[in-house]
């Protein structure tokens, strides 16, 4: 059965939000109009990756940045490309979305 997560109009373009809280934790990052969601979990230590409250882009809100160690992830597959993790990737959830809400496809 799938989950709301979270209302589309709290993602606007260019912008992340964290939804879920503690082991069920993810975020949520829109780009080009598409809305991708991982596990809020960096593969290298398995801690929270966002510095702040939904911060999690780089500052040119290109990549994803992980808080602790910088390693930087491609928004559209979640693969780190640059730091102690490289060549490993955030754990994607399933979504899908509808004209007002996001939510889970498990």
């Amino acid at each position: 059965m799938a989950t709301k997560l979270f209302d589309l109009a709290e993602l606007h373009e260019g912008e992340a939000m964290v939804f879920g809280a503690g082991e069920t934790s993810g975020f949520a990052i829109r780009k080009d109009g598409e809305i991708y969601a991982y596990r809020n979990s960096c593969p290298h230590l398995g801690i929270p990756l966002d510095w702040q409250p939904n911060q999690f882009l780089d500052t040119e809100g290109e990549l994803i940045e992980c808080s602790t160690h910088g390693a930087l992830f491609l928004i559209e597959t979640g693969e780190c490309i640059s730091g102690p993790c490289s060549g490993d990737a955030l754990k994607p959830i399933a979504i899908h979305c509808d004209q007002t809400s996001v939510y889970s496809a498990d």
